[in-house]
């Protein structure tokens, strides 16, 4: 079997998977004009909101612009997802974890998203420790954000990309 035998380039669709449905193309039809096209699609208000974030404030995003974005992270998302189910599958589990991700990444050749995720994944999970340590000491009424950690999965992309640059020189 060779690779386009198992994988369709045109829509990264692998045998036995679900396929997303694509919003339209066509200058008739908008995605977010049609309720069918956006089902399985990420929410668009998201999708703008993260482009918005890294451009400078004056700048505008337009609809198309959004849509492409959003088709292109939802098949992104059901990629790497199916592949991490592809490894659960073949070792009879039926629960999807971080761990599985990281190495769908890698065996897709996204070593430098892997390596952010599971940096991501480390930091995630040593702040559940600390929000249960934090629970189980019985304290009443918890403060307001005490128990909350944030992490910027951007940032560690960047640092992984930093790094890879520094190794390289």
């Amino acid at each position: 079997m060779n690779r386009e035998d198992f994988i369709n380039f045109s829509g990264f669709t692998q045998p036995g998977r679900i396929s997303l449905p694509r919003a339209s193309t066509s200058s008739t039809g908008s995605a977010s004009g049609d309720s069918n096209a956006q089902e399985g699609l990420l929410p668009i208000a998201n999708i703008g909101r993260i482009m918005k974030e890294v451009l400078p404030p004056e700048a505008k995003v337009s609809k198309r612009a959004k849509e492409t974005i959003q088709e292109c992270a939802t098949e992104f998302i059901g990629f790497v997802t199916g592949e991490a189910s592809e490894r659960c599958r073949r070792e009879r589990r039926k629960t999807v974890n971080g761990d599985d991700i990281c190495h769908a990444m890698r065996s897709l050749g996204l070593d430098h998203y892997a390596s952010a995720m599971h940096r991501y994944l480390q930091r995630y999970r040593e702040g559940e420790e600390l929000a249960a340590a934090l629970n189980n000491r019985g304290r009443s009424p918890p403060l307001p954000d005490d128990d909350m950690i944030q992490i910027d999965v951007r940032a560690e992309l960047s640092i992984s990309r930093g790094h890879e640059n520094h190794v390289r020189k």
